[in-house]
């Protein structure tokens, strides 16, 4: 056995050009499939801190009824005592915020608007104090400036604001209802446009100051939801458990986790997952197939070599395993080069990445 090895080891050597043709081919799969792989994972992983950091954030406190009709944004099924809530995640040392989420039309009028108009679109009443303790939304204020407290301000997501032809300082007028069902009127400021890596927020989100707000919506003092946010090194699981514990006992809260407020992107992100191991097994196909075309035309080629073999007395079993063991060093050779080049590639996306 140990001298049919050496024998393919040679062979491996004397026949070069066939085995660095196979071998990059294997190679240059393998590593094609590292690199795109290590990308998709790479950008599910940046869509998942997208997703937490500027919308569901970790962990979310809502009452049970709110939770039931959440794609409605009903005012009156909100946290009565939010505050309370938001001391008692602080014990815990989790940091808390409560908002107020609500559904409105926006009304621009021509002057300075390029022209009138009307969009629904989903506002965000923040604590400005609190708000960036748990979102990023003050780092993406790429014009004028946050938000401040009891003011009539507005920031506004970039694409939105494009949209609208709008800028700092600019009037805008909201229509909506109110906690108790009256139809209300709300004259803001545009003081600050945000650019944030989220498409959503930045297509439809409007920000203003929490206790504003509460003014207009007549919410006294409630919360829609209050979000939370956990350390990147604590345990998810614990740190969601404890929450639970310590808001949801003896009352109408709940606390959902980020992938529970968004499921559907969970779904599409394992159903993406699955398609990666589907692209996988195409790649085993490809290096199976190439691999196995070329043992068949050297079995071909090398007729007159194996019946010299045979003929020295070498056993129908150590020809099928020559055959077998260059088989496995031209693979074993793809394998080595494509994951080397596969890693340097995924070194350089994680290190320098694409613009």
């Amino acid at each position: 056995m140990k001298g049919v090895f050496r024998l393919a080891l040679k062979n491996l050597s004397r026949y070069r050009r066939r085995t660095f043709i196979t071998a990059s081919a294997v190679g240059v799969g393998l590593a094609l499939y590292i690199i795109t792989d290590g990308l998709l994972m790479g950008l599910d992983q940046e869509s998942e801190r997208n997703l937490i950091l500027y919308e569901t954030s970790s962990a979310r406190v809502l009452s049970k009824d709110y939770w039931d009709e959440r794609e409605q944004l009903p005012l009156d099924e909100a946290v009565e005592e939010p505050r309370r809530v938001v001391e008692a995640l602080g014990e815990l040392g989790v940091p808390a915020t409560p908002r107020i989420v609500f559904d409105g039309e926006l009304v621009v009028h021509e002057n300075p608007y390029p022209s009138s108009g009307s969009f629904r679109t989903k506002l965000y009443g923040i604590d400005p104090e609190t708000d960036n303790e748990v979102f990023r939304l003050r780092e993406t204020v790429s014009e004028g400036r946050y938000l401040e407290e009891g003011e009539n301000g507005a920031l506004v997501g970039a694409w939105l604001a494009e949209d609208l032809g709008a800028e700092v300082g600019y009037p805008l007028t909201v229509l909506t209802r109110t906690r108790k069902g009256y139809y209300q009127t709300i004259d803001l400021e545009i003081v600050g446009i945000v650019d944030v890596p989220n498409p959503v927020i930045n297509r439809k989100a409007v920000y203003i100051p929490y206790d504003t707000a509460s003014v207009y919506l007549q919410m006294d003092g409630r919360a829609t939801e209050i979000d939370m946010s956990f350390s990147q090194t604590a345990d998810y699981r614990i740190r969601l458990d404890e929450a639970r514990n310590a808001v949801a006992g003896g009352n109408d809260l709940v606390v959902k986790g980020w992938r529970e407020i968004a499921a559907n992107y969970v779904a599409l992100s394992e159903m993406k997952a699955q398609g990666s191991g589907v692209i996988l097994l195409l790649v085993f196909v490809i290096a199976a197939v190439g691999v196995s075309n070329t043992m068949v035309m050297a079995v071909f080629e090398r007729v007159r070599e194996l019946g010299m073999m045979r003929a020295l007395g070498m056993e129908e079993r150590d020809v099928r395993r020559l055959f077998l063991y260059e088989a496995a060093g031209i693979g074993l050779i793809g394998a080595v080069v494509g994951a080397a080049v596969g890693v340097l590639g995924v070194y350089l996306l994680s290190e320098y990445g694409i613009d």
